[in-house]
């Protein structure tokens, strides 16, 4: 098992430097300059070279590059150039609606997801699969922000039970803040619960046509009782990694969502960032997400040796 993870946490630093390379290549190659940005068309030449002194980006790129990477190693994510406070707590403060949203979104995905998919794995043929295939597959279709707008619609325009946009905060209280995250949480949760249904369902008919299965079965187990003792669990494997994926995309994937709700969030933060040209915001909040992203992939891999011991085997 320490040989799997040491060889797993390799992978993930190979993976962080890599992607910490081409973060910064292709933001810096982005058109525009921060500074003429900020200062505006008209500004004097030795205003303007005074301005990139002072943000750093009169020096060579390699040197921006390793002062990037080496601040990030001790938390410190630079300072914003148009906001002139430091990145870190910029993202403290985002990510407490973020990284809620994301589990909330997740926990719903998955509370929707698991019986929806074993039923339909149960019933295989029957009107109820067909039925949870057929909403499934409408999920799958229906786009996020466009749901996300019927919400609006329907819940905080027609009927008045949650606020159209906007976070309450945590000062308020948790009930507040959750209700809140509610709808965008929904918006963001039901696409995923029908990729994640389907993907239960396909995983759970590949188990319930293997040998140990028919085993079970004649050794006096009802079908339920095979399907959650020994079905179940050997299913997993592929459902991890949609979770895993899932979430680094709640976290991660959720512009639009905060857009639509305005809701102040990384995603948010990312699109103002982009637009004001603060690029030290916009590369430290993306190599943060990714790092996310390949973080939960190296904790899926975590899980899939401790349900499955023959990965272990292996190493």
């Amino acid at each position: 098992m320490w040989r799997y993870t040491l060889k797993r946490l390799l992978s993930l630093i190979i993976s962080l430097a890599v992607a910490s390379l081409v973060i910064f290549a292709v933001i810096e190659v982005a058109p525009g300059d921060p500074a003429s940005f900020m200062l505006g068309i008209s500004a004097q030449p030795e205003t303007l070279a005074a301005l990139r002194t002072e943000l750093g980006l009169d020096v060579p790129k390699v040197q921006r590059y390793l002062t990037w990477v080496t601040g990030m190693l001790t938390g410190d994510f630079g300072t914003s150039y148009t906001y002139r406070i430091p990145v870190a707590d910029m993202v403290a403060q985002r990510l407490w609606v973020s990284l809620p949203l994301a589990l909330y979104a997740l926990t719903l995905s998955t509370l929707i997801a698991f019986p929806a998919g074993i039923y339909a794995a149960a019933r295989r043929g029957r009107p109820g699969d067909m039925g949870v295939m057929g909403a499934t597959q409408l999920g799958v279709a229906i786009p996020n922000f466009w749901f996300a707008m019927m919400l609006v619609l329907l819940f905080a325009i027609k009927l008045r039970w949650f606020s159209a946009g906007g976070f309450a905060g945590w000062d308020e209280g948790p009930f507040a803040a959750m209700r809140s995250l509610t709808l965008p949480a929904i918006a963001l949760a039901l696409p995923q619960a029908a990729i994640l249904a389907r993907v239960m369902r396909s995983a759970l008919l590949d188990v319930l046509g293997e040998d140990f299965m028919r085993t079970a079965r004649a050794k006096g187990l009802t079908a339920r009782q095979a399907l959650w003792r020994h079905g179940l669990r050997n299913a997993m494997i592929p459902v991890l990694t949609i979770i895993g994926l899932q979430f680094s995309f709640l976290l991660a994937g959720g512009i639009i969502i905060e857009q639509v709700f305005y809701l102040p969030g990384l995603g948010r933060l990312i699109f103002q960032s982009i637009s004001a040209r603060d690029l030290i915001v916009v590369e430290s909040v993306t190599m943060l997400l990714v790092f996310a992203v390949i973080f939960v992939n190296f904790c899926v891999d975590l899980a899939y040796a401790a349900v499955d011991p023959r990965l272990r085997a292996r190493t």
